[in-house]
C-alpha cells in the first residue's frame, strides 16, 4: 500500500505512478510519473501527458508525492498524438527545469503545433478539438530533444531508454525501463481497458488509428518490445498490465484477423461502415472468447470512439 494519498493516481510500484488524466472517462488515458531518488531531492520524469485539461492532475498528483513541479527533469511523449501529448506545452510551462523528449519526427510538431492543431481540427471540427484539448502551446527548441533509436534518459542513475517503435504512428517511441523491468508502450501494445478485466486476466486489442497503421512494422515493433522479456507493460491506455507472453500472443492473433478483415473488404461498397460493423464483431467474440460478461450494447459503447477511428486508420491503410 502506497505511503501516498492520490486524488487522481495509483501506484504502481517500482516509483512509477499513473495519474488517470480524466480524458474521455475513467481509466481510459494514463500519464506516467517515475520518480528515482537522488541526494538533494526526488527526481522526476513524467510519461506522456494527456491534454491541456489533464495538466492539474498530473501537477496535482506530484503534490500528493509531497515533490515540486521544478523537481520535473523529463517529459516523455511516445508520440505526438493529442491524447499523449496535447498538454506537453502546458506542463513545460509548469515544470521549468524539464526538458521535452520525443521522436525526431514529433520534435518540430512540438516547437510549432499549428499544423497538429490544425490537423485534428480537420477531422474533428474546432469546437470538439477546442473543448477536448484546448490551444496548443508551443515549447521552446532549446528544451526539445530528438530522442534518436537507443537514446538513454539519465534520470538520477535510473536508465530510460528510448527505442523506435512505428506501427501506430512513425513518431512514436518505447520507453524501455530496466529498473521496473518494465515498457511504457504508448498504444504500440494495444489498448487494454480496465472494464475488460475478466478472471483470465486483462484484454488486449491493437490500435489501428489513422494516418500511420503499418501491420508490419507494428509486428516488427511488438517483437523488439518483446526481445526485452518485459515483466509488465505500461500502456497509455489504461495502466500496468502483466502477463505480458499471452497479451502478445492475443494482440498479434486480434491483429491478424484486422488484417484479414480489412483485406476482405478492400474493394467494397460502403466499406468504412462495414470496417466498424466487422470490427465490432470481431471485438465481441474475442470478449466473450475472454469471459467479458458485458452486454454487446456495453462493449459497443465503451468501443465506440475507437471503433471509428481504427476503421478510419484501416482505410487509410488500404489505400
Amino acid at each position: 500500500m502506497s505511503k501516498f494519498s492520490f486524488r487522481y493516481a495509483n501506484d504502481l510500484g517500482e516509483g512509477v505512478y499513473a495519474v488517470d488524466t480524466g480524458f474521455v472517462r475513467p481509466q481510459f488515458d494514463a500519464s506516467y510519473i517515475v520518480t528515482q531518488r537522488a541526494p538533494s531531492s526526488e527526481r522526476i520524469a513524467i510519461i506522456d501527458t494527456g491534454t491541456n485539461y489533464s495538466v492539474p492532475r498530473i501537477l496535482a498528483t506530484l503534490s500528493d508525492l509531497e515533490c515540486t513541479a521544478d523537481q520535473v527533469d523529463f517529459i516523455i511523449l511516445t508520440h505526438v498524438h493529442l491524447d499523449h501529448a496535447g498538454g506537453a506545452g502546458t506542463l513545460m510551462q509548469a515544470c521549468p527545469q524539464a526538458q521535452l523528449i520525443v521522436h525526431p519526427r514529433g520534435a518540430k510538431h512540438m516547437i510549432d503545433p499549428t499544423v497538429l492543431r490544425a490537423g485534428a481540427v480537420s477531422v474533428y471540427g474546432e469546437q470538439t478539438v477546442e473543448k477536448d484539448y484546448g490551444q496548443l502551446l508551443p515549447i521552446d527548441a532549446q528544451r526539445v530533444i530528438s530522442a534518436e533509436d537507443g537514446y538513454m534518459i539519465n534520470l538520477a542513475g535510473r536508465i530510460l531508454v528510448c527505442l523506435d517503435t512505428p506501427g501506430h504512428a512513425k513518431h512514436h517511441i518505447t520507453i524501455w525501463d530496466q529498473m521496473s523491468h518494465g515498457a511504457f508502450t504508448g498504444d504500440t501494445f494495444g489498448l487494454s481497458y480496465r472494464e475488460f478485466d475478466t478472471e483470465k486476466g486483462p484484454f488486449i486489442l491493437p490500435t489501428t488509428t489513422p494516418i500511420h497503421f503499418d501491420p508490419k512494422a507494428l509486428r516488427t515493433s511488438l517483437k523488439r518490445i518483446m526481445a526485452l522479456k518485459p515483466e509488465c507493460i505500461y500502456p497509455t491506455h489504461f495502466s500496468k498490465v502483466t502477463g505480458v507472453p499471452r497479451l502478445y500472443q492475443k494482440l498479434t492473433d486480434i491483429l491478424t484477423q484486422v488484417e484479414n478483415l480489412g483485406k476482405s473488404l478492400e474493394r467494397a461498397d460502403h466499406r468504412h461502415e462495414l470496417l466498424k460493423n466487422g470490427l465490432l464483431n470481431l471485438y465481441i467474440q474475442e470478449l466473450r472468447n475472454h469471459g467479458c460478461q458485458l452486454s454487446d450494447s456495453k462493449i459497443e459503447q465503451l468501443l465506440s470512439t475507437d471503433i471509428e477511428l481504427n476503421a478510419q486508420g484501416m482505410g487509410v491503410w488500404l489505400g
